[in-house]
């Protein structure tokens, strides 16, 4: 007798379908990477130039900024700003790269809080414990990226709190500066010297970089514990597919 195989066996429920979501982000992170460096790179001494006269400005040179995102240093003269890095159309492509590299991350980790029927055109098939296996490691990779430059950029906070922060590094007696409008994230503050000059404890740059890299990983950890949670429950047995059964021989003339 002909042998038959064994039903094969999927589970219920399943997973969106990520991968082009995680490509996008990829790629706009490496455009992002490049068209950064290369912005940077074009501001370097820009402002030296402009204060030595190096630079075909119009009129007087009145004051140079510098902007962190998109990068660029824009020197400000009588007839007009001349400017170097991320400027027009360059910074706009770069606005579009920083869109592509967070949009597709955090629809992705959405789609992982999710659980949703297998057998739909956006959907695979994913057993509970693949899904707990595959937030773990989603949160895992993402909280190797926060949390190393959120105690680099938060030290001051977490050693002096949020009303010390701006006198935790250094001895400064009677003259410590005051801290205002101080919170653990982002992480910032704003320090008062005894003056009455205020300054920001971190660059703005800087609170971005560590919020952009603190989203995902808590989207990742909603992910991860819904997945835990849902993996506890008890789980129907897997639906059996059917098998058509096998044909009959041809009888022979």
């Amino acid at each position: 007798m002909p042998k038959t195989s064994a039903p094969a066996a999927t589970s219920p429920y399943g997973a969106f379908r990520t991968e082009r979501l995680w490509a996008v982000a990829g790629a706009s992170s490496l455009a992002l990477l490049l068209g950064t460096a290369a912005a940077f790179i074009g501001t370097l001494e820009f402002d030296e130039r402009c204060a030595h006269g190096m630079v075909g400005g119009v009129g007087q040179l009145g004051a140079t900024r510098t902007r962190s995102f998109p990068p660029a240093t824009i020197c400000e003269y009588t007839g007009g700003d001349v400017t170097a890095g991320a400027t027009g159309i360059f910074g706009v492509l770069l606005w579009f790269a920083l869109a592509g590299a967070i949009v597709p991350v955090v629809l992705a980790l959405l789609a992982d809080c999710f659980e949703c029927p297998a057998g739909t055109p956006f959907t695979r098939p994913a057993t509970r414990e693949a899904k707990l296996r595959r937030t773990g490691l989603t949160f895992g990779m993402s909280a190797t990226l926060f949390l190393p430059l959120y105690v680099l950029t938060a030290w001051p906070l977490l050693r002096g709190g949020l009303t010390g922060a701006c006198a935790a590094d250094g001895e400064w007696g009677s003259y410590a500066p005051r801290t205002l409008d101080a919170s653990y994230f982002p992480p910032g503050a704003t320090c008062e010297s005894t003056a009455g000059y205020t300054s920001a404890l971190l660059p703005g740059w800087i609170q971005g970089v560590v919020t952009a890299l603190g989203v995902p990983m808590i989207l990742a950890g909603a992910a991860l514990a819904l997945a835990w949670w849902r993996w506890r429950q008890p789980e129907p047995s897997p639906v059996a597919e059917p098998v058509s059964p096998p044909k009959a021989p041809t009888p022979r003339p």
